[in-house]
């Protein structure tokens, strides 16, 4: 008897009942649809950001707490050592955050369209596009290490220790493009939570292998870079689990495929590189700038460096949770709900600064205390702390600019924005608040900058998105363009249709007749 599912298939008119599933059936990845396009934007910014943030919290305290285990042995010297070899691994981290806002874009806007099979392809070209990269500015970085580190102003024993600690944790560059790679693809699909949980096993095992290492096996800062090495591997693997089981998202990759694909991925790829690289530039601009100043004014910056994401990692988080939606929303052509998101975002990132700001002014004596911070290094904490913290609602504007420029096929303009914040918006702030103010007047500078920019992005992205939906609306109001009936062919007279017409007619007729 064949299943008719609820339609009569006996006698007594009762339903088939359906059949039961299998097992495989229950175990086997379902399609994911766009979830963006329905529902409350604002509600999707929250709890998109919130697990986001929730891992890369976790991450940056582990950063943060490899500064204060430093900070426990008693040399300012190191914790000078780890802020110069982290403005170089910012700057190895940010190439691999433009490939993933590659993934991120492609990806959400692939799944918007309804184009699952796309988008198990471009997650494994992009993969692959991500480990090269990554690879080939980590050989380049390693063959010029001692070059870098005097650029940026590093000397002596700190530029040693440095060394010491780039050379463990450089290598292992390519599993974090990796592993962002595959996180973005998770946001691309809505799954925040598992991309939450990597970064979160990631932080654990940093947790429990900096104490043990820095301190049991005594390795000092080796410890704390080999510590960090095996929390990239945790978060890699865990992605790549949960990319390929849970969701099915990557196919077997193949060399035509992604020569196919390399176009279109460089597209989006390579600006938003140059994009997010902009921004260590700029760090190492003002680095280099404090560095004249004393090494106690560039550990005072470290730990800055460390407590400045994990208080706003709401706000990093952003640019990552906003990316998706848009990409969603411009895959389907909800222009009213693009501009509703950004609004959103913007609001949302306003909100939390302030608040984040007012934490950290009545909280920096404290912050002083833990981290043992004395004198200039001291200082320039307070300054951070007091008037530098609140400015970051521009750098949100910015990173909300940015993932809607990438995701509506526009990230040249990221790259200009960025880039031009870089420099037009960094080194004569950043030289003339020297100048006036000394290493707080660096810090002060860069801040002044970041509003100038902020501001130019928020408008900017507005403008363009309205100027992109009023567009996509005169083209639906424009009228179609009949094409005639009859199949016409040049040089040649219709009446030959009309006459088969006309034949076919009178055959119709005489049939109905008889």
């Amino acid at each position: 008897m064949a299943y008719r599912w609820g339609i009569p298939d006996n006698a007594q008119g009762k339903p088939v009942p359906k059949p039961p599933r299998s097992s495989t059936e229950d175990h086997k990845p379902q399609p994911q649809a766009a979830k963006f396009v329905t529902g409350t934007p604002m509600k999707h910014i929250v709890v998109m950001s919130g697990t986001g943030a929730v891992g890369l919290m976790a991450l940056f305290l582990v950063d943060l707490l490899d500064m204060f285990f430093i900070s426990l042995l008693g040399e300012v010297e190191l914790a000078a050592a780890i802020g110069f070899a982290g403005t170089l691994i910012f700057f190895s981290t940010s190439a691999s955050i433009g490939t993933s806002i590659a993934m991120g874009a492609l990806v959400s806007r692939a799944l918007g369209a309804n184009q699952r099979d796309k988008a198990r392809l471009v997650t494994v070209n992009v993969m692959i596009f991500a480990v090269m990269v990554s690879a080939a500015l980590v050989y380049g970085m390693l063959s010029n290490l001692q070059a870098l580190l005097a650029m940026i102003g590093a000397q002596g024993k700190v530029a040693d220790v440095a060394t010491d600690y780039l050379t463990i944790l450089l290598p292992s560059a390519p599993m974090i493009a990796i592993s962002m790679s595959a996180g973005a693809a998770l946001r691309g699909i809505g799954d925040a939570r598992r991309s939450m949980y990597a970064t979160l096993i990631g932080g654990g095992v940093n947790a429990v292998l900096d104490p043990l290492l820095i301190f049991g096996f005594s390795m000092g800062v080796e410890g704390a870079a080999i510590a960090s090495v095996f929390a990239r591997l945790a978060v890699m693997l865990f992605s790549l689990h949960a990319i390929i089981v849970h969701h099915d998202l990557i196919s077997r990759p193949t060399f035509s495929a992604f020569f196919s694909s390399l176009l279109p991925i460089s597209a989006i790829a390579l600006p938003a590189i140059l994009t997010n690289t902009a921004t260590p530039i700029g760090n190492a601009i003002v680095t280099s700038n404090i560095a004249q100043f004393g090494e106690s004014f560039v550990a005072g910056y470290a730990v800055i460096g460390r407590i400045m994401p994990v208080s706003f990692a709401l706000v990093f988080s952003l640019s990552g949770a906003i990316g998706p939606i848009i990409g969603q929303n411009f895959g389907a052509e909800r222009w009213d709900r693009i501009l509703r998101s950004l609004s959103d975002a913007l609001l949302f990132v306003s909100g939390y600064c302030v608040l984040v700001s007012i934490i950290l002014w009545s909280s920096q004596d404290w912050l002083i205390a833990a981290f043992s911070l004395q004198g200039d290094a001291a200082s320039i904490l307070s300054v951070f702390c007091s008037f530098i913290a609140i400015t970051f609602i521009f750098n949100g504007a910015m990173f909300v600019a940015n993932a809607a420029f990438n995701n509506l096929n526009r990230p040249t303009w990221s790259t200009v924005l960025n880039m031009g914040k870089a420099t037009l918006g960094t080194i004569p702030f950043v030289w003339l608040g020297g100048k006036l103010g000394g290493a707080e007047g660096v810090l002060i500078g860069q801040a002044a900058g970041t509003i100038v920019f902020g501001i130019i992005s928020g408008i900017l992205v507005v403008i363009q998105v309205r100027k992109m939906a009023a567009e996509h609306e005169q083209k639906r109001e424009e009228p179609e363009i009949l094409e005639p009936s009859v199949p016409l062919t040049p040089f040649c007279s219709s009446r030959t249709y009309m006459g088969r017409e006309e034949v076919i007619e009178e055959t119709l007729a005489a049939e109905t007749k008889s």
